[in-house]
């Protein structure tokens, strides 16, 4: 993972991890070998109450990848947790910052990245437009994105 400010003042400090966990993100880093990675997984799971898994695939080659990759790129919450293990590729997530600034996590395979329900964010896929994610939910109809500037959606 590698973290930073964007459009931050020269002098201003580099972000790190202790800027994520004050708005309630969670990271962690995993072997990609399923041998490894699953009892985490598990443990995840069973510690915050995901019960549903799935795994989701961009590339290139992905069908319309142009309309999915747009629902995620404007601001937008969910009201419950967006969990991403990313396996393989990599992605980028903007989240706002305690003081509402953007905090740019650029994901790789390994990084497991848990944005808490409630927090504005975005996602991009990089020059590589390549990214293979295990996703962990409490409910799928949670993950509906609710965006910032959207009409009758309370900032």
């Amino acid at each position: 993972m590698q973290l930073s400010w964007l459009d931050a003042p020269t002098d201003t400090p580099a972000c790190v991890v202790a800027d994520l966990e004050k708005v309630g993100v969670r990271y962690h880093h995993l072997s990609t070998d399923p041998a490894r990675y699953e009892p985490a997984l598990a443990e995840l799971c069973k510690r915050s109450g995901y019960t549903t898994r799935d795994e989701v695939s961009l590339s290139k080659d992905t069908p319309n990848l142009q309309v999915l990759i747009d629902k995620f790129k404007d601001e937008h919450l969910h009201e419950e947790d967006e969990v991403r293990f990313v396996l393989s590729g990599e992605g980028i997530f903007d989240l706002r910052s305690e003081d509402d600034r953007w905090m740019r996590v650029h994901v790789m395979p390994g990084d497991v990245l848990v944005v808490p329900k409630g927090l504005y964010h975005r996602f991009f896929l990089t020059e590589s437009c390549s990214i293979r994610c295990v996703r962990l939910f409490q409910d799928p109809a949670g993950w509906t994105p609710h965006y910032r500037h959207a009409p009758n959606h309370a900032a």
